[in-house]
């Protein structure tokens, strides 16, 4: 199985789980949930304060495309895919269902 075709089917299991399409909230929580992180203690991490990782989480607040890729750099992940899910994502919100592929340069 190739890298791609493994994030492919995590992500599959991870909206499967979630309930529907991956957000970045959706992402930052099951990422909390699965170390057993504290919301203070993550969002410190994230350098947000806890109400606004709650609002992310909830889906209340939507993230940027920069500020998911400075999300995952402070997780220790790629950028791409956190990038990758803020724009769907934000597509979303505005109506339109696309799908986005970003990879690395």
């Amino acid at each position: 199985m190739t890298t791609r075709e493994k994030k492919s089917e995590t992500m599959r299991l991870m909206e499967r789980i979630t309930g529907g399409p991956l957000t970045i909230g959706k992402i930052l929580w099951a990422l909390r949930k699965c170390d057993e992180i504290p919301q203070t203690t993550f969002a410190r991490k994230l350098g947000i304060s806890k109400q606004h990782l709650c609002d992310i989480e909830k889906g209340r607040k939507f993230v940027t495309p920069a500020r998911a890729a400075l999300f995952a750099k402070k997780l220790g992940h790629p950028p791409a895919y956190f990038i990758q899910i803020a724009l769907e994502e934000d597509l979303r919100h505005i109506g339109l269902k696309l799908s986005i592929k970003v990879e690395a340069a």
